[in-house]
């Protein structure tokens, strides 16, 4: 029999508090001094950012909802905005899988999260290749350009 993974039943959990929290600002707005920062891991699968601020924040980054937001859409498993950086508007998208922390300063509330296994690199040329299908798989084994000159000239 399989052991219950509390700390996975309490991260969902907790997220949804988060996904509660982001409809109500979705269909309310925010008011009364309510802001959010909201980190998240930026290499994680699924979070959508422009490549600028990805090489600025390879690993986590925070973003601040409060008074210059657009487009807020929560769904079930992420949620997206438009935020303005270097004075244009980008659209970010970011799943809750992805969340480190979420805090309201104005009511002193702050949740933490530990995202499980997620890639993290300097640079997306040290992101690892998907293996697609089909593909020969990597057996460590070193091979010569030399060897495939061999075989054609002969």
């Amino acid at each position: 029999m399989s052991k219950i993974d509390y700390q996975n039943l309490l991260d969902v959990a907790l997220k949804s508090v988060v996904k509660e929290a982001l409809v109500h600002a979705q269909v309310n707005g925010l008011g009364d001094g309510t802001h959010f920062f909201i980190t998240f891991k930026t290499r994680a699968p699924g979070v959508v950012l422009p490549d600028f601020l990805r090489i600025r924040y390879p690993d986590i980054m925070t973003i601040v909802l409060q008074y210059s937001y657009n487009n807020l859409h929560v769904s079930d498993k992420e949620f997206g905005v438009q935020l303005t950086f270097d004075g244009r508007p980008f659209f970010i998208r970011v799943p809750f899988s992805a969340l480190v922390e979420f805090k309201d300063p104005s009511v002193d509330f702050i949740l933490s999260f530990h995202p499980k296994g997620n890639v993290a690199a300097d640079n997306d040329m040290e992101l690892p290749l998907e293996e697609k299908p089909g593909s020969v798989p990597d057996t460590g084994r070193v091979v010569s350009l030399d060897e495939f000159r061999k075989k054609k000239n002969q």
